[in-house]
């Protein structure tokens, strides 16, 4: 589900994050929303407001006198919006929100708001977690906004700390969710759907300073959380380690090892109506981890490796023993040559229900992907696409299995 024909108003405060704003304002419009976007004084000093007139082809707001605007241009906003997303909002913009003043062009969009309104918090760790901030953020919960963020990460300074604005991607997916949710789930063709997502790499130790793992970003397996929670479903994520944080709303449980990811999808696979498995498992671990750092000492070194656990065969296997149709198991191939043959050799061996084989040298890292979707009734070959579009690709594919 996306945003087609929603009207969204951006907010755009005062910054460093406000670049951030541009890619905000076109992942609305790539999921169909129509972008007006409103300025803080303070955020033109971060970014120029001809910027966004031209990603939207209308003026941005920037100044409530400005006599090029017809009739009271916040009020049109404010009552003919669909949601209004504030990002990012300072500490200064959050407090004047939380107040009720309507002193320039966004805080006055604000106050004839008819419509959800996300903040997406962006400021340093220490105001962040300032008293009087947690106040206002709590206070604007209160009154019915809805916070996106923030998250840990670096900040402006380098340093890393709590007060990260979310990604953009991730702020769009709470603005589909929120306005999924306020028209009662309307158009959520997995609502109410239980969905287990593996996600990332798992590392497996030689010694406490090294360990084997492979290039994995875990960005489709998070793609495909966003998209599921935008189409109403309720999400699980097991995850390996990895820099790309989770969309708001997902159940998140961390894992380092294949070994850890295997206990931690047992356990929840018999209570999920889908589980996919985009995580890129190793498939073999040291036989044996040395408690103490291995020291450089020969030419050559030799380290037994043994097999890790296939968890979705496991899964595969035990759904067949039961004869049972649930959980729904769809599985990712990545290959370097002849996708498709290796793809559907999984599909049966592993017995799934639909395999996504996509190229490494595509998928990995990057924000694109190009995939094969095999199922048992045939291919169905995809363009090179965002991982968010060929999320949504792949449970446009699943509906036939639930």
């Amino acid at each position: 589900m996306g945003l087609a024909g929603k009207r969204i108003v951006v907010g755009v405060g005062g910054g460093i994050a406000a670049f951030k704003a541009v890619v905000l304002v076109r992942e609305l419009q790539r999921r169909g929303a129509e972008v007006r976007v409103v300025m803080t004084p303070s955020a033109t000093r971060f970014i120029g407001a001809a910027t966004f007139t031209g990603l939207t082809g209308k003026p941005a707001v920037t100044d409530l006198w400005d006599p090029g605007y017809p009739g009271e241009v916040h009020v049109e906003l404010g009552s003919e919006a669909d949601a209004i997303v504030v990002a990012p909002a300072t500490a200064n913009l959050l407090a004047r929100a939380a107040s009720g003043m309507a002193d320039d062009a966004l805080l006055a969009t604000l106050s004839c708001a008819g419509c959800p309104v996300l903040f997406a918090p962006a400021m340093h760790e220490n105001m962040w977690l300032a008293a009087a901030t947690q106040r206002n953020a709590r206070q604007l919960e209160q009154d019915g906004a809805v916070l996106v963020g923030p998250v840990a990460g670096a900040l402006a300074s380098g340093e890393p700390g709590m007060g990260r604005m979310a990604e953009p991607e991730a702020i769009a997916a709470a603005v589909a969710k929120t306005l999924g949710e306020r028209a009662g789930g309307a158009g959520g063709d997995l609502a109410g759907r239980t969905l287990l997502i593996s996600a990332g790499p798992t590392l497996e130790d030689i010694d406490p300073v090294r360990y084997i793992s492979n290039r994995s970003s875990g960005r489709m397996g998070f793609a495909l959380a966003a998209t599921a929670l935008e189409r109403g479903a309720i999400v699980t994520m097991v995850c390996g380690p990895t820099d790309v944080k989770p969309p708001a709303g997902v159940e998140l449980v961390a894992v380092r090892s294949a070994r850890e990811m295997q206990a931690a999808i047992i356990a929840r696979a018999a209570d999920s109506d889908v589980v996919v498995m985009s995580a890129a498992v190793a498939d073999y671990r040291p036989a044996e981890a040395a408690s103490l750092k291995i020291k450089k000492s020969q030419e050559r070194m030799t380290i037994e490796l043994v097999k890790n656990p296939d968890i979705l065969a496991e899964l595969g296997a035990a759904r067949a023993e039961r004869q049972a149709k649930r959980p729904v198991l769809i599985g990712f191939a990545m290959e370097t040559n002849d996708l498709a043959r290796y793809a559907r050799k999984k599909l049966v061996d592993k017995r799934c229900d639909l395999m996504v084989a996509n190229e490494a040298a595509v998928g990995f890292g990057g924000d694109d992907n190009q995939a094969i979707l095999v199922a048992h009734d045939g291919d169905t070959p995809l363009p090179a696409m965002s991982k968010t579009e060929l999320a949504h690709k792949i449970w446009d594919r699943s509906k036939g299995f639930l």
